[in-house]
């Protein structure tokens, strides 16, 4: 039943993102949809014991999702941007938490601990969404005066790491139920240790791709065996000393994109094929373990928390771009742009159900709920509305442009 399970999944999953896609909605909103008919709620088609593996197969996914993300984070692209670049990377996000935190503790009854837990999962954009957006109007031209794609490209990637780094850091308060506070303080040091992991292995993996020539396959299982091992290492040493593996993950693409950049591309290629794969196993799983009980009985809240979030979002990216260049348009478009939320929250927002927290389905729905609304929504506007706000090219620079 396993391997059946399998099969169905990636065949029902792969059909109905196909034929969302045609009408121009993620077809990632279809997966879901998908999992949870075939799911243990409806149609109880999958074998438990795939259901029983679903973290482990969402945290593959992540490292995915994080290597190519640091694969494609180039970090001249994010000076080149500026100021606004890096405080697109966590000023959106930290506005997010605060609000989601706030409305969630009012309108869900959760304690402060597992409120900041839920701001963390909902706050990251999603990068399955935004990246191959963004990728194509920078391919085809527009905002590239004042580089609005790039600015959100670089910022939403970083953005993803903020909240992942964050998330776990609240999710070590929710387990304990209480504030340690020098858990809390070690959090700089978790992630600089992070960080020298990945430069460390990036930077080693980098030289060794660029002297010796690889199949592009073989450069993947390395950088897959290393990632997981890296994982492996976090693990084991916990106890004694934290360590952002998932970090080190993103940070090891970005060096191995610094020190050999056509290497990196070939990879990075490779890397959305895997993903091609795993993004139908991550969206299928997460509406498979979502409960329509907890969707039923908390829809109308959640669907509040998530708006209050959105708005507190939305005056975070102001907040970025407010002393820029950019024109009242152009700050409208990265507004839009930041809106969609998918791949994060699939990745995480089923953690907390996993590990028997008693948040863990509430924090699973609103998840949920808000990748139906925001992913199509977003996908929406920055597909019908880009030609409208954003100039093609680089034309010279209009004195009225509202500054």
């Amino acid at each position: 039943m396993f391997i059946f399970s399998l099969g169905l999944i990636l065949i029902t999953g792969f059909i109905a993102g196909f034929l969302l896609n045609k009408i121009k909605i993620p077809g990632l909103v279809g997966m879901i949809m998908v999992g949870l008919l075939i799911g243990p709620e409806v149609l109880n088609l999958i074998d438990d014991s795939l259901l029983n593996i679903s973290s482990e197969l969402r945290q593959i996914a992540l490292v995915i999702i994080l290597t190519r993300s640091g694969l494609n984070l180039d970090l001249e692209s994010l000076k080149k941007v500026g100021r606004p670049a890096i405080l697109m990377c966590f000023i959106p996000a930290t506005f997010e938490i605060a609000g989601v935190a706030l409305a969630s503790y009012f309108f869900l009854s959760l304690n402060i601990f597992e409120s900041l837990l839920l701001g963390t999962v909902l706050a990251a954009v999603s990068p399955a969404v935004v990246s191959p957006r963004m990728i194509k109007l920078i391919d085809e031209d527009y905002g590239k005066e004042h580089e609005v794609p790039k600015l959100i490209l670089a910022g939403s990637s970083v953005d993803d790491i903020y909240c992942i780094v964050l998330f776990y850091a609240f999710l070590g308060l929710v387990e304990n139920n209480t504030f340690d506070f020098v858990s809390v303080a070690l959090v700089p040091l978790t992630i600089i240790l992070g960080i020298i992991l990945g430069l460390i292995t990036g930077i080693s993996l980098g030289f060794l791709f660029k002297k010796v020539k690889m199949p592009v396959v073989v450069n993947i299982i390395l950088m897959l065996s290393i990632s997981f091992l890296m994982i492996g290492l976090e693990n084991a040493i916990k106890e004694y000393i934290s360590i952002s593996s998932l970090l080190g993950i993103m940070v090891m693409g970005m060096a191995i994109l610094f020190i050999t950049k056509d290497k990196a591309k070939e990879i990075s290629n490779g890397y959305n094929n895997l993903w091609k794969v795993f993004e139908i196993i991550l969206f299928v799983l997460v509406g498979a373990t979502l409960s329509l009980t907890s969707l039923k009985d908390n829809w109308l809240m959640a669907l509040l928390v998530m708006l209050i979030g959105l708005v507190f979002r939305c005056l975070g990216v102001y907040v970025c771009i407010i002393k820029t260049k950019l024109t009242f348009k152009e700050r409208l478009f990265s507004i839009f742009a930041y809106l969609p939320k998918a791949t994060v929250q699939a990745s995480i927002g089923g953690i907390a159900l996993s590990l028997g927290l008693s948040c863990g389905s509430t924090i699973l729905t609103v998840s949920v709920l808000t990748i139906i609304v925001t992913a199509p929504l977003g996908a929406i506007l920055i597909d019908n509305f880009h030609k409208k706000l954003l100039i093609k090219g680089n034309p010279e620079i209009d004195a009225n442009a509202i500054e």
